[in-house]
């Protein structure tokens, strides 16, 4: 019996030191290799990815409950300038009240508000 045939025999006592297993046994072994690596999938998934997740997302707060934000205004009703938000860390939402500075603070962005205004004539 040469060393491998030996050190097998130590790690898997089988008949003859040789590793053998049945067609069931197979089945067993990949059906839990198969779940091992769907529960550290899963727990990658959980653990490493929920952060990167959380901060791509643009809106953490506004009207979650819709499948989409979405505001229309009549352009007579702007007035002669209208500040629109773009961060969406406003608590005046839709209209810019200057969190974009503290958003680009703390995240490195460089995002800043939406400004429309009439041309002077």
């Amino acid at each position: 019996m040469d060393i491998v045939q030996r050190q097998t025999a130590k790690i898997f006592p089988i008949k003859g030191g040789n590793v053998r297993m049945s067609c069931a046994e197979w089945v067993a072994a990949a059906s839990i290799a198969a779940g091992a690596a769907a529960l550290g999938y899963l727990a990658y998934k959980a653990i490493l990815c929920k952060d990167k997740a959380s901060k791509a997302m643009v809106n953490p707060n506004i009207q979650k409950d819709n499948p989409k934000v979405v505001h229309a205004f009549d352009m007579e009703d702007l007035g002669d300038k209208a500040v629109y938000c773009r961060c969406w860390r406003s608590k005046q939402f839709p209209l810019c009240d200057g969190s974009h500075t503290k958003h680009n603070e703390e995240t490195g962005d460089n995002v800043g508000p939406l400004i429309i205004k009439r041309k002077e004539a």
